[in-house]
Formats: structure tokens, sequence, C-alpha cells
């Protein structure tokens, strides 16, 4: 007899992996490419989280310029809450100081306690301006403002190629990066602390020059400086404990971290060092400010972590132990171990129950030619 299966669905291919989609990701990423050039000398760089998402959701569609557009709203539809969170964080950074006299004093000590014995008494901003900061601009002023820009992107951009690679990774990726700004903001408010300029401003330090967005003009890119150092003004100018700089920096490392070989490892980190090295130089942080925002990184992947592992786990005993299936047995899903139901009958091939002793047959028909004995032989049909 013959088994008839239903047909199987044909096995969904990238439509960019043919030639003609692989054009067209070509042709599309180009024009991204031109336009994120074009407005980046006029407008500015996007370091505002609503214009960088939009930057980054183009560069998706770019990319995927070949899949249907219900995927590419799927990508807008799931990232609305990330983008509505980050720009109230944004928002609320500049109520954190509340009026009150942000603390300063004590940054400077714990620098000076740290560092003080190798720099002389001077704080490692003020040590690092006075051997590398000149008037005119220096190379490493132009790797420190681009360094410094990261920041705005590199943390969104390696969550939207997650996103676009395994979704599962990208709610673990972004379940984290929430707690860490949640973290840091709720900080801001309790702990509201002054940067190295702004304490030079006032009097706590000599001059601090603020050169984070100096090495721009170099490009020809003063207006983009001009609007980022716009948007350093109008943000909380005491958020600077914890450096949240460089906790996403060293946050999406140590994500990433366990997937990339060993070799490589030397140079994620150089990322956060390089990150921490320059926010001391361009004196937007003290070195406390680091090493806080470090441990705030690793405190948001403890309890992240034990969070997951707890709601997994009540999820577990929510389950219904195994067993013989009950009123509520899924039975499309049934254990692989489960003996069939006691009201099922049994397989054709099971041994019927028979006396130990062969009987004679009785003249009582039988519903079939043959039948299966204890010898594993056909038995002839009784006589009529």
């Amino acid at each position: 007899m013959a088994v008839v299966t239903d047909p199987q669905p044909p096995a969904r291919t990238d439509p960019s992996a043919s030639p003609d989609g692989g054009r067209r990701r070509v042709i599309a990423m180009a024009i991204w490419s031109v336009a994120f050039v074009v407005c980046w000398l006029t407008i500015g760089l996007p370091t505002d989280p609503v214009y960088a998402f939009v930057w980054i959701w183009a560069g998706t569609i770019a990319w995927n310029s070949a899949r249907p557009w219900r995927d590419h709203l799927r990508f807008g539809r799931d990232w609305a809450p990330v983008v509505i969170l980050l720009a109230l964080y944004n928002l609320s950074r500049g109520f954190a100081d509340n009026g009150a006299t942000p603390h300063s004093y004590e940054l400077i000590v714990a620098d000076l306690v740290m560092f003080g014995w190798a720099t002389g008494g001077e704080v490692p901003t003020i040590w690092l301006q006075e051997r590398f900061y000149r008037p005119e601009l220096q190379w490493w002023d132009i790797a420190a403002s681009w360094v410094y820009f990261s920041h705005f992107v590199v943390a969104l951009a390696a969550a939207a190629v997650l996103w676009m690679r395994n979704r599962e990774r990208w709610i673990a990726y972004m379940s984290r990066f929430g707690f860490l700004c949640a973290s840091g903001l709720a900080t801001y408010f309790l702990y509201p602390a002054a940067p190295p300029w702004w304490a030079a401003q006032y009097g706590l330090l000599e001059e601090v020059a603020r050169i984070s967005t100096r090495g721009w003009r170099a490009f020809g890119m003063g207006g983009a400086g001009n609007l980022l150092n716009a948007g350093q003004i109008a943000s909380n100018p005491v958020a600077a404990m914890p450096s949240l700089h460089t906790a996403w920096a060293l946050f999406v490392v140590v994500f990433f971290l366990p997937s990339v070989r060993r070799r490589w490892w030397p140079l994620l980190f150089a990322y956060p060092l390089a990150m921490t090295l320059t926010l001391v130089y361009s004196g937007e942080h003290y070195v406390i400010d680091v090493l806080v925002g470090w441990a705030y990184v690793g405190l948001t992947f403890l309890v992240v972590g034990l969070a997951e592992r707890w709601w997994a786990a009540r999820r577990g005993r929510r389950r219904p132990a195994d067993g013989p299936p009950g009123p509520d047995h899924d039975p499309q899903s049934p254990p692989a171990s489960e003996p069939p139901p006691a009201s099922e009958p049994a397989p054709a091939l099971s041994a019927p129950t028979a006396p130990t002793a062969p009987t004679a047959p009785t003249s009582t028909p039988t519903s079939a030619t043959t039948a299966t004995g204890d010898a594993g032989e056909p038995a002839s049909s009784p006589a009529k």
C-alpha cells in the first residue's frame, strides 16, 4: 500500500543571495553611503538616538533590499520601544542635577589617590593635556574625535546586526543594554557629578580644555563638530558618574566575547581602553568615572543573567511533569518515551493473551483467513 505524505514547502532562501539580489544590495548600500556622507557634512553626525536609528534602519533596508517590506516594517516595530526609551533617557539626563551643586571634589581626590604618585600630584586629565594638547591640531586629536563619536553608533549598530542574524540574542542584548542605561540614569539623579572641564571652569582644577570634537576640523567638518558641541551643552553637564561612554564600549565587547576566538580578545579590549584614554584626555571624565562604569557593566550581566535564569526556572516549574498524558496534555508534542494510553487497542503484532496449553480449534469462524499463533506460523481455518 502506497503511503501518501503532504508535500514539504520549499526551503526559504535569501533573495539577496542571487546575482540580482547581490547587485541590488551593492547599489542600495552605495546610495545609502553617499546620502550618509552628504547629511554628515551638511547636518552633522548622528549623535541623537532617533537620528542614529533612522540611519541604522535605512542601512538595514539597503543591506536587505531584496527582502519584502514587511521585514523592514518588523524592524521598526521591534525597535520603536528602544528608540523611545533612549530618547526619554537623553531628555531626563538634563534634569538630573535639579539645580544642586554637583559632586566634584571627591572625584578629584579619588584620581589623585590612584594616580597622583605617577603624575606628580596631578589628575590624569591635566597630566595628559600638559604633554599632548597643542593649540595646533594633532593626529591623535583626530583619532580621539573618531573614538568619541563611535559611542553614538557602535552599540546600536551591533544591536542592528544582531536583530538581522538572531532575534533571541538581540533580545538578550537589549535587555542588558536597557538595564545598563537605567542604572546609569538612576545614578545621575542620586549622585550628580561634574567632569574635569566643569571643575576647571569653577576653579577646582587648573585649566582643562574640552577637546573631544576638535578633530573634525581636519576634514573640514567644523559645522559637524559645532553641532556635536551644541548637543554637549544641551545635555546634562553633571552626568559624569558613571561614564556610560566607556560602559557602552565595554558592554559591546563583553557581550560578543564568548563568540570570538581568544586571539582576537586583545583587539576587542583595545576599544574600551581607547575610549577611556579619549575621555580622560579630552576632559570629559575622570578615571574613577570609567572604573565605576565598568563595574556597572559587570553588575548588569550579573543581575540580568540571574533574572533570566530565574524566569527560565519559573517557567519550567509551571510546565506539567513528565508522565502519562493528562487532560491538559498537548497531543502535538508527546514525550518520546511515553507509553501508549491504556484505552488504546494493542498493536497488531503484539502477542495475544492465551492459555499456556494449546486448545483444540472450535467451530467458531474467524474474521481473517490467517492468524498468528504462539509459534509464529499461520494456523489453518477451522472446518465448517
